[in-house]
């Protein structure tokens, strides 16, 4: 099964290079009629696979920042780069391909070939406009092919948010309808269309209950039903094999097929490879102070109830934590897969705190020269989506989150979140990063499940559109803070009773180990103490009026003669209102 993936995913890579055109060997779409293609299972396959390419890919989803890891260049998000002159998003290949193949495959009379990849279209469209309701909020709704005499579709203006996502949710229950239920990590099937309506409707849930709008509940609802459904009739479970389980899914070569639903395939062999390791070192890529608060002690407890715990050095921060610190921040006593040695931190993240989350063996850590599949689609998600949309509702019960985040919590050794526990008590720190959790009488319990998402998907490229359907977005202008530390002098950054760091002003002597000096190497918020500011040139700036959406592009504005209305907040350079 795993070689015949590798193969599959070899094909899809050829199939990149031809985008919405078709793919290799076939008829080009202006000379290429019904009646010479998909007239056969193979042919409905084929085209279909050319649809896997809009999904996410591993090297852009680690290299976008928030609140929780950041690099070098943080994006265009933080950056303040956005605008209307140069809005590249506003791409509609995929989305002609995909209705070209709906409008002409009932050329094929194989009717369980036909639903199939029906149902891999309907899923495809459906997450097409997903990521574009996601970025843009109102898009126009296609779902034919416009040709160059469709003047009046052309030139249409934007269509409502609320009536594109209703038809994403009618072409994912065709999907859920149409697809196998035999599980593929390569391949779209039934379960992965139940996945992908949880992660749909609660992005729209949420993003209208935090702002206020109307028919939030009712895509939660939504969420409720697809979530239990997957949960109950799907069969995944979490991948819980070995003593570092949650480690061992994200470094393992093939997807681990008991949790992950669907992935990105990567092929040494077919020359398909990503530079997930790579990226992490060489962009200095680092987990905040903020997010690494996120971790409860591994009693339960919260960490920020602990005396003393602002200035806690790098050793006793990371002493009896969540044990999923140690799996995806490097700690003290961290040995890289495939190694025998320790690994010190020697601070070469931008705050202290690195990522080894997708790091296996050393030999995969250059430029392009890893090969692990990229999960898009994993049970864990499935649960928290579930699990946070009926707390939303307030009809979460202590059953839900038995089947759902505490199984999470039990694959890392965690004790289980108790409901009313967390409502009778909410967590200070955390209602300090969500201030927008109002709700008076699920608050503990829906900041609980926060903290369990931040954790448990870090690096995954969910933090920045969480923040932004919970409308969070002044919390991405906090400085980027990293470790503490007391003062100028030797630190044991490994806890092996030698000290490997010195931080130093004027004279760093003959020490042997890794040498930082503050003010030039490394900036500490009170000189010669304090924690590390990352980044600390760089103000983030935030309007809430504006920058939860991406500017319409002004080139396609002009083309429409002033159809396309205008995001609010965002300027161009056109006349138009």
């Amino acid at each position: 099964m795993k070689t015949m993936n590798k193969i599959i995913i070899a094909l899809l890579a050829m199939a990149s290079f031809t985008a919405c055109d078709g793919l290799l060997n076939m008829t080009p779409e202006d000379t290429l009629s019904p009646g010479t293609f998909f007239s056969s299972a193979t042919e409905l396959q084929l085209w279909t696979d050319g649809f896997y390419t809009q999904l996410e890919n591993a090297d852009d989803v680690v290299a976008t920042n928030a609140d929780d890891n950041i690099d070098s260049e943080l994006g265009a998000v933080l950056q303040g780069q956005r605008s209307a002159a140069d809005e590249s998003g506003w791409n509609w290949d995929k989305l002609r391909s995909i209705n070209y193949y709906l409008q002409h495959s009932d050329r094929c009379k194989d009717m369980a070939a036909r639903n199939e990849y029906d149902g891999v279209a309907y899923f495809m469209r459906a997450y097409f406009y997903y990521v574009k309701v996601r970025r843009y909020g109102d898009v126009p709704w296609y779902n034919q092919v416009l040709t160059s005499v469709s003047q009046e579709l052309l030139f249409k203006p934007r269509d409502d948010r609320g009536l594109v996502m209703d038809s994403i949710m009618n072409d994912l229950d065709k999907a859920i309808r149409l697809l196998p239920a035999a599980k593929s990590t390569a391949r779209v099937t039934k379960w992965t269309a139940l996945a992908l309506k949880t992660r749909v409707a609660l992005y729209e849930g949420t993003y209208r209950k935090y702002r206020g709008m109307n028919d939030a509940d009712k895509y939660l609802k939504q969420v409720a039903e697809a979530g239990e459904t997957f949960i109950k009739e799907s069969g995944y479970k979490l991948y819980t094999t070995g003593p570092s389980p949650y480690r061992s899914l994200f470094n393992s070569l093939d997807a681990c097929t008991e949790e992950v639903i669907l992935a990105r395939l990567y092929s040494q062999t077919a020359n398909v490879m990503h530079g997930i390791p790579f990226a992490i070192k060489n962009g200095r890529q680092g987990f905040t102070k903020r997010f690494m608060n996120h971790y409860l002690m591994a009693d339960g407890t919260r960490y920020s109830d602990k005396a003393g715990w602002q200035t806690d050095g790098f050793v006793a921060e990371t002493t009896n934590r969540d044990p999923r610190m140690q799996q995806t921040v490097l700690c003290p006593g961290y040995i890289q897969t495939g190694a025998s040695k320790v690994t010190a931190n020697d601070l070469t993240a931008l705050t202290g705190y690195q990522p080894i989350k997708f790091v296996g063996e050393s030999k995969y850590d250059g430029a392009n020269k890893a090969f692990t599949d990229w999960p898009l689609f994993r049970t864990a998600e499935v649960y928290l989506n579930y699990a946070e949309a009926k707390a939303e509702l307030g009809t979460l019960t202590q059953n839900d989150l038995d089947i759902s985040i505490n199984k999470l919590r039990a694959r890392a050794k965690m004790p289980d979140l108790d409901m009313n526990e967390a409502n009778a008590t909410p967590d200070p720190l955390m209602q300090e990063y969500y201030p927008n959790v109002t709700q008076s009488t699920n608050t503990g319990v829906i900041l609980e499940i926060r903290r369990e998402r931040t954790i448990e998907l870090t690096m995954e490229g969910f933090r920045l559109w969480d923040i932004f359907r919970w409308k969070e977005g002044q919390q991405l202008t906090k400085p980027f803070y990293g470790c503490y530390f007391p003062s100028e002098g030797e630190y044991d950054m490994d806890a092996n009773g030698t000290n490997d760091l010195l931080l130093y002003t004027e004279d760093k002597g003959n020490f042997k180990g890794t040498v930082k000096k503050l003010g030039k190497d490394l900036i500490l918020t009170n000189v010669t103490s304090g924690n590390i500011h990352a980044l600390d040139k760089i103000k983030v700036t935030w309007d809430e009026n504006r920058d939860y959406l991406w500017p319409i592009p002004a080139s396609e504005r002009v083309v429409t003669g002033g159809k396309l209305t205008q995001n609010p907040g965002w300027t161009d350079s056109t006349n138009f209102d």
